[in-house]
């Protein structure tokens, strides 16, 4: 092979190896960005007022019972035929995810509480094995449950018509959401209750928020 020949080899390999090269750092590059992109906190939508209402074990809960505090919300009733169930479910599958010792809470409130006294809500919790300093579930006047959960939380629930009602039990209409709130009572998302997938984005988020000061 003449000199010439393998000046063009050697330059041809060079590129190539450049080429190579390049294309490495901009994958090495991309999964950086993207490591950088999941552990980005969520934004800020707005800041809960406070509130007043009481536990499944008859303590009084407000605003700064959870400062400090990571909590995911959503709003049920123990008579729910089949929704609040699932969200019940998910919500247990949370509280097993989240390590026991961080400042997170689960929050139900609940949509019926003439029928849901702190004694039901605890009989509930008990079902989806709630721990009772873990996972808090709320009653008391209802103008303050719909107060936090409506203009705070921004989760719909209205009363159903009894000529609408499908059954006894078909007593409201309300958001099958999951809302994120941070240790400052500031809401930082919403996730759909009904989708599995929803639990790895809310540990994913709620993990940004526990990093956060």
């Amino acid at each position: 092979m003449s000199y010439y020949s393998r000046m063009v080899q050697w330059t041809v390999w060079g590129l190539l190896m450049t080429v190579i090269l390049a294309i490495t750092g901009a994958f090495i590059l991309s999964f950086a960005e993207k490591g950088k992109l999941d552990k980005k906190a969520p934004p800020i939508y707005g800041t809960i007022s406070d509130f007043a209402l009481t536990n499944q074990n008859g303590h009084a809960v407000t605003l700064a019972t959870l400062r400090e505090q990571v909590w995911i919300a959503d709003i049920i009733f123990t008579r729910c035929p089949l929704q609040c169930k699932m969200m019940s479910k998910r919500m247990s599958e949370l509280q097993s995810r989240f390590p026991a010792g961080k400042p997170v809470k689960l929050v139900s409130l609940t949509a019926d509480p003439a029928w849901d006294t702190a004694t039901v809500l605890k009989k509930y919790g008990e079902l989806y094995g709630a721990a009772n300093d873990r996972w808090l579930f709320l009653t008391g006047e209802k103008w303050q449950i719909n107060r936090l959960a409506i203009q705070g939380l921004k989760l719909a629930v209205v009363d159903k018509k009894p000529e609408e009602r499908e059954n006894p039990d078909d007593l409201f209409i309300h958001s099958a959401k999951f809302v994120l709130v941070d240790k400052h009572g500031r809401v930082r998302g919403w996730f759909d209750g009904d989708k599995p997938e929803s639990v790895e984005q809310i540990l994913s988020a709620g993990k940004a928020l526990l990093r956060e000061k």
